[in-house]
């Protein structure tokens, strides 16, 4: 009797020893924060049977600080609250903290998605002939950024076409506009 009662004041001089679990409601899977503090060691573990495995421990200034470790709940946990204990200075702190387990129902997503049938018509002047299908034979990849390379290269072609025929045309009327001023009196001979 008279070994047993140092024994007992010894576990009750360690009852300070208190454990938080960030979140304090988790899901089965989820990983948590174990924050314990009332320990005088820098090291120590956080036991639970809702942890996968035990929680490993480490702080600072022994008793000053809190210690920090994290741990991942077990995936087939029902919901409830579990116990944690913690393991510091050389002693068990049985029942410091708990965590809360809830399981989380899966959300149900109707099975019916409204989808569009055929592209809206807004208007948009020109920009209507690049809604028309593509040319058979080419791939039609209009995407996020623009209407794809085929339209590119169609556009960039019709642009050089329009550049060449206005510079001809220029060209011509000068040519023809230098042969046929003559001396530039500007009379007519009438000979028609």
């Amino acid at each position: 009797m008279f070994v047993l009662a140092p024994a007992a004041g010894a576990a009750h001089a360690h009852d300070g020893v208190r454990v938080t679990v960030t979140p304090s409601t988790a899901a089965p899977g989820d990983d948590v924060d174990v924050r314990v503090e009332g320990c005088e060691g820098t090291t120590g573990a956080a036991r639970s049977r809702a942890f996968t495995a035990d929680a490993e421990l480490t702080g600072r200034d022994g008793g000053k600080h809190p210690m920090y470790g994290d741990a991942t709940l077990r995936a087939g946990l029902d919901a409830g609250t579990y116990k944690v204990s913690v393991t510091c200075d050389g002693h068990e702190h049985r029942d410091a903290g708990t965590v809360r387990v809830e399981r989380h129902e899966p959300t149900r997503e109707p099975t019916h998605h409204a989808t569009p049938v055929a592209p809206v018509r807004a208007g948009g002047g020109g920009t209507a002939a690049f809604a028309a299908p593509a040319a058979p034979g080419v791939a039609q990849a209009a995407g996020e950024n623009g209407l794809g390379t085929p339209y590119t290269v169609l556009g960039l072609g019709m642009a050089a076409l329009a550049a060449v025929a206005v510079a001809f045309r220029g060209s011509r009327r000068r040519t023809d506009g230098s042969s046929g001023t003559g001396t530039g009196t500007g009379t007519s001979t009438g000979t028609e």
